[in-house]
């Protein structure tokens, strides 16, 4: 019996799955769990991620040329319909769910690992990484992060909501290379793909439209706004309204100036550091 980690990635859903897979199988070093992922670019480079075991299988319904029957599978997704999940709760011995719908629910056969549900077989939390919460000088006034994809070229469809503001730009994973080019001379500084970490952490202000980095943000001390994209699921947005996270829709560039402007008197939420629980709760359902 094998243990799998599945996360749907790609150059139209970003990395926010991958980076979460990352930061939980970090937490479980020296399990013997193979990472999957639905692009084989990320995969190849997960090794630099902290993820010692990872293979790219292009699409979702490839799982079963990898895996066998009994084996277990954590499953970080929303491409599934509800009778393929009922196949995979059938296939694996043990099947855990990551899910950020507030209204899912925890179906028989599974387990859950959800921000907003509790009860049996459930594990409430959200996933960032130890290495985040610390004190961090913030060299960086503002940054702007809208994502790592960006395949209809929103960000420069939407430049005007943050020209003003000359923020610092962090480039994604997944952005075509004469389009990087034309992002790097609209702003004065740039942060390549790598620094991303570092970037987070010296960061004073976050825009940006990945959730993660948002909750990443917040553990360091920044004051992270989420730019909520058309194309991105609206899930977390109960959860930053519990954290007191400005979200901006419709890219409104006069709700994001009074956000600015105000932003030194907006009291934050605590963010907590969920990593023990996640990972005691994996063990146990997994007996890693």
């Amino acid at each position: 019996m094998k243990t799998f980690y599945y996360c749907h990635t790609g150059h139209r859903i970003g990395l926010d799955r991958f980076r979460r897979a990352a930061t939980i199988l970090r937490t479980l070093e020296g399990a013997d769990i193979t990472l999957l992922c639905s692009d084989y670019r990320i995969a190849q480079v997960a090794r630099d991620f902290g993820v010692h075991k990872s293979v790219g299988i292009d699409v979702v319904r490839n799982i079963p040329q990898i895996t066998h029957h009994g084996d277990q599978l954590i499953f970080d997704s929303a491409e599934a319909n509800p009778i393929m999940l009922e196949d995979m709760r059938k296939y694996f011995s043990t099947f855990i769910r990551v899910s950020d719908d507030p209204n899912d629910k925890k179906e028989e056969g599974e387990l859950l690992i959800s921000p907003y549900l509790e009860g049996e077989g459930i594990c409430n939390g959200y996933a960032i990484d130890e290495k985040f919460f610390q004190k961090y000088d913030k060299t960086i006034k503002v940054s702007y992060f809208f994502g790592d994809d960006d395949y209809s070229k929103d960000l420069y469809k939407h430049i005007d909501l943050i020209a003003d503001l000359e923020p610092e730009l962090q480039l994604g994973f997944y952005y075509f290379l004469d389009y990087e080019e034309q992002l790097k001379k609209l702003f004065k500084h740039y942060h390549e793909f790598e620094d991303y970490e570092e970037m987070i952490q010296k960061t004073e202000i976050l825009i940006t439209a990945s959730a993660q980095a948002v909750l990443e943000s917040l553990a360091s001390g920044g004051k992270p706004i989420y730019i909520q994209r058309d194309d991105y699921s609206g899930d977390f947005q109960q959860l930053f309204k519990d954290l007191n996270i400005p979200i901006i829709t419709d890219y409104n560039k006069n709700n994001l100036s009074v956000i600015i402007e105000t932003i030194q008197n907006h009291n934050y939420g605590d963010v907590k550091h969920f990593g023990n629980i996640i990972d005691n709760f994996i063990k146990e359902s997994l007996i890693l």
